[in-house]
């Protein structure tokens, strides 16, 4: 694929804010470097120094030849303290008001409302620092997305490999019909963020038949794992939907954070690939490999003009999440965790159709546990009267937040002599090796019992 030049994926406000409190809620200055660097191995400038206080408050004192003044005691000094204090109040205000400028939130919040054009010079841009726009390679078959202008120290080092993908639908059938008979629809861009560990290749596996059910989609599936996994890539070619593999790792420096911000980077890398092929039609939706869902929920999102809402179930204290409607209308939104965010919604309640989408180039979902999807709504310029309801006015519930419990892969005590071609034992636990599932060991885990009637018996009874 040839190289490109792409815009940084910056974040911008959808509309002015509310408070100065809130601001302080959505944008905490210990996360401000990761909201900004969102390209691939896009390096940024350190954070800029704060200002000294010190050197803003010029020093006050007797004027350079005047005679001193009879005066009550202290009445001299109240009289350096209190210009001292009036600058010194005057700084602060002049401050607070052009470093909520300087970060793009704006001087007056409200429900987002306001009229707001992106990306032409107006409106109110959420840029916290000066950063670096590198040129970018993004190539297949194991090659990195490379920084070839590199100078930062401070540098995400965010990786891309794209392991396989395929265009081509070799389902004959969806739904009692023949695959032509979907030709016209639009198609639904269904971003799966996944990680290693022994319920990945079940969780996939289920996933799939249900989207095998799903006409027009393309599956983005992205791996926060470092390599090609090739197991996966077997898997999903297997099942004959039009997919793309992609290697997207975590970078380091979040990993060791608390809460990790799990399934950002995956996400970022196929907002990149949307971004890469340049698509302008279709729907996009976040879909977690654990969820389930409703074929239903495919027809509702396929018809997304904009940005459109829908419950999600067992979400958390009140097991539901989603937009409170009255006469057809998103008015406000039912979350137990609201932690001042405009948009409190699940990453699985909503979907964006990607022509509305490409009116937003700097798109964004940054590094910011519990705020990913607050701040890639604002990002896109959503406003409250743009979002269309959906699930019959939601009422219904299409998908749920279902998860597996995990648990760590067992290592299990069997004699690797005895995992040779002779049962069926060698097979099977080399598949649920590769799965990362369970494995094998001669002297570790427990001992595994193979039994007949009721009694186990030693291995070598079966197998010898």
């Amino acid at each position: 694929m040839p190289s490109a030049h792409y815009f940084p994926l910056e974040l911008h406000a959808s509309d002015d804010d509310q408070d100065c409190e809130e601001q302080e809620q959505l944008v905490d200055t210990d996360h401000r470097s990761s909201m900004l660097s969102n390209q691939y191995n896009l390096h940024y400038h350190p954070q800029l120094a704060d200002y000294d206080n010190d050197n803003r408050t010029p020093e006050l004192g007797m004027g350079m030849g005047m005679a001193p003044r009879l005066s009550r005691p202290g009445s001299s000094r109240r009289r350096y303290w209190l210009p001292m204090l009036i600058i010194t109040s005057f700084c602060v205000i002049f401050y607070l008001m052009f470093s909520s400028q300087a970060l793009g939130l704006g001087g007056s919040f409200n429900d987002g409302d306001d009229d707001f054009e992106p990306h032409s010079g107006q409106g109110k841009r959420w840029v916290p620092f000066p950063y670096q726009v590198s040129e970018l390679k993004f190539l297949t078959n194991e090659h990195k997305i490379e920084n070839q202008n590199s100078s930062s120290s401070h540098a995400l080092n965010e990786s891309l490999h794209i392991c396989s993908e395929s265009h081509e639908d070799r389902r004959l059938y969806m739904q009692d019909k023949p695959h032509s008979a979907y030709a016209q629809l639009p198609v639904i861009y269904f971003v799966t963020p996944t990680y290693p560990r022994r319920e990945q290749i079940p969780e996939l596996t289920r996933l799939a038949h249900t989207l095998l059910h799903v006409p027009r989609i393309h599956w983005l599936v992205a791996n926060d794992y470092e390599r090609c996994d090739t197991y996966m890539d077997m898997l999903l070619n297997r099942f004959g939907i039009p997919f793309t593999h992609l290697s997207s790792p975590m970078p380091h420096k979040f990993r060791s954070t608390k809460p990790a911000p799990r399934g950002v980077a995956n996400r970022r890398a196929a907002l990149q690939w949307i971004r890469q092929h340049n698509l302008t039609n279709g729907v996009l939706y976040f879909g977690d490999d654990d969820n389930t869902y409703d074929l239903r929920l495919f027809s509702e999102i396929r018809q997304t003009q904009r940005v459109s809402m829908f419950p999600v179930g067992l979400i958390a204290d009140y097991a539901v999440s989603g937009p409170v409607v009255r006469d057809g209308k998103v008015v406000a939104f039912l979350d137990s965790w609201v932690a001042g965010r405009r948009w409190p919604v699940d990453m699985a309640g909503f979907a964006v159709n990607l022509a509305y989408m490409s009116l937003y180039p700097n798109v964004n979902m940054p590094y910011k546990p519990g705020y990913e999807e607050d701040l890639f709504l604002r990002s896109i310029g959503l406003h409250i009267d743009q979002i269309e309801p959906r699930g019959m006015n939601c009422t219904e519930v299409l998908v749920w937040h279902t998860q597996t419990k995990s648990k760590k892969a067992p290592i299990v005590r069997l004699e690797k002599k005895f995992l040779d071609g002779r049962s069926n034992l060698g097979a099977l636990f080399r598949s649920l090796k590769e799965m990362g599932v369970a494995s094998v060991s001669d002297t570790e885990g427990p001992l595994a019992t193979i039994s007949k009637n009721g009694k186990g018996k030693a291995h070598s009874y079966f197998l010898s």
